[in-house]
Formats: C-alpha cells, structure tokens, sequence
C-alpha cells in the first residue's frame, strides 16, 4: 500500500504540489490524474525518490521513505516517464543487471526474467542490443525491469504514451495481472478511455490539490455526469474547446 499525506513541492516561487495525499491499496489500480502543470508528474517523481517533498510524508507498505528509502524502495518498482535503457547491453542484460542491484540471486533473476519474457511476449527482441529498441519494446524492457524484485507495489508515470495498439493491449494485460496478483498499482494516463478500463479508483490534482477522489461511478457522481472525461474536465476547472 503506497499512503501520501500533505505533500508539498516548490520550484522558487512556482509551488508544483500545495497539498496532495492520497492512499493507492493493495489489489487495486488507482490512476493518478491531472491536466498539464497540476503538479501530478511531480507527486510521482516525489514518490519513487527522484524528488524529495518540502512538507507531507510517503509511505510505503508503512516504511516511510524519508527514515528509511532503502527499505521504501525495496518495496516498490517504478516506471518513470523517461525511457533509458544501457542501449550496449540487451534487454536481457538490462534486467538482470537491475536483477543484481536489487541483490536477487541469479537463479532467481533468470526465472522472473523467462516469465517476462512470455507475458510481454519479448522474446524476439530481448537478446539484441537495446540500442536498435522501438518504443514498444523499450517499454517492455523497462516494465521488467521495474518489476524484476517483484515489489508490492508499482507506480507506472503514463505507461501506455506512444505506444502501439498491440504494446497498449500488452501493457494493460500487465496492469490486470498485477492487481490480479493483490500489488498496489498507481498510474497516471490522459487516455479516459483507459482509465475506465483499469482503475478501481481515481485520484483527480488540479492546481496542485487533490479535487476528487474515489471509484469512477463516484467521480461522475460527483461532477454530475455520465461521462468520466466530462467528469474530468468539470471537476479540474480546465477550459473547454471551441470548435
């Protein structure tokens, strides 16, 4: 289970997040949502350690990150929205080597890879160089990589954004199969369709804030309409378009 509480983040007098906090549970997808500048990008970032917040706290299944992030961390595995690779070595390579800093075993990393490597269906691409990836690919690579200790919870920062229909439908069967498996998963996504797919619930920051929370049913409700993405648009205050 991944807790915030009253995070804060600040870049000189730009205040990114006033005050978000928010509970992503175990069995569950909980999709992080928020339009362009409302701080959601820098509650993820703050949440898989890239950033540290100036006020609030984060915990990880009761670890809280800043007394211990090594222990947070090992309970965690993040995709971020960058997309690097060692580009040298192979797919296989890099997710064994990840396997090695997070002290697995190399029996046990060759076995976690092989399962990878039939539910992202990477086998015809894991043993070339990541140099020569498509973006599909990589991403596979990646997700493996981010979930090669086979952490309890799992945040993914948009990771469907340029992929292809048969890599979207990959990635999602992904994220069905690790709620299926009783891991807290937390996403963020700009696809509404998407949302509605996968998440049990929502999390909507605008300006910096939490504005709503709780199931899809009870967002709509909660904005008064039918459609999550009329939902959406209602409850961030973003500005309709004009055609």
């Amino acid at each position: 289970m991944i807790t915030a509480s009253g995070l804060r983040k600040t870049f000189g007098e730009v205040v990114a997040v006033a005050d978000v906090g928010f509970t992503a549970r175990d069995g569950e997808v909980t999709g992080l949502l928020g339009p362009n500048g409302a701080g959601k990008s820098t509650t993820m970032r703050m949440l898989y350690g890239l950033m540290a917040p100036e006020a609030g706290s984060i915990e990880i299944d009761g670890v809280d990150v800043r007394k211990d992030p090594m222990g947070a961390q090992a309970r965690l595995g993040a995709l971020p929205d960058s997309h690097a690779l060692y580009p040298r070595l192979t797919g296989r390579e890099n997710i064994r080597y990840f396997a090695r800093l997070r002290g697995i075993d190399p029996m046990t990393a060759a076995s976690r890879t092989e399962d990878f490597l039939r539910l992202l269906e990477m086998g015809g691409f894991v043993d070339r160089r990541a140099k020569g990836y498509s973006h599909g690919e990589r991403s596979r690579v990646l997700l493996a990589r981010a979930l090669v200790h086979d952490p309890q919870n799992v945040v993914l920062d948009e990771p469907t954004n340029g992929l292809d229909v048969m890599s979207t439908r990959r990635m999602r069967g992904m994220i069905r199969e690790l709620r299926e498996r009783g891991r807290a998963v937390l996403f963020s996504s700009h696809i509404m369709q998407e949302v509605s797919l996968l998440c049990d619930r929502i999390v909507i920051i605008a300006s910096g804030r939490v504005a709503a929370e709780g199931t899809p049913d009870r967002i709509r409700d909660a904005a008064g309409c039918e459609d999550l993405e009329e939902a959406f648009v209602r409850l961030t205050g973003e500005p309709v378009p004009v055609d």
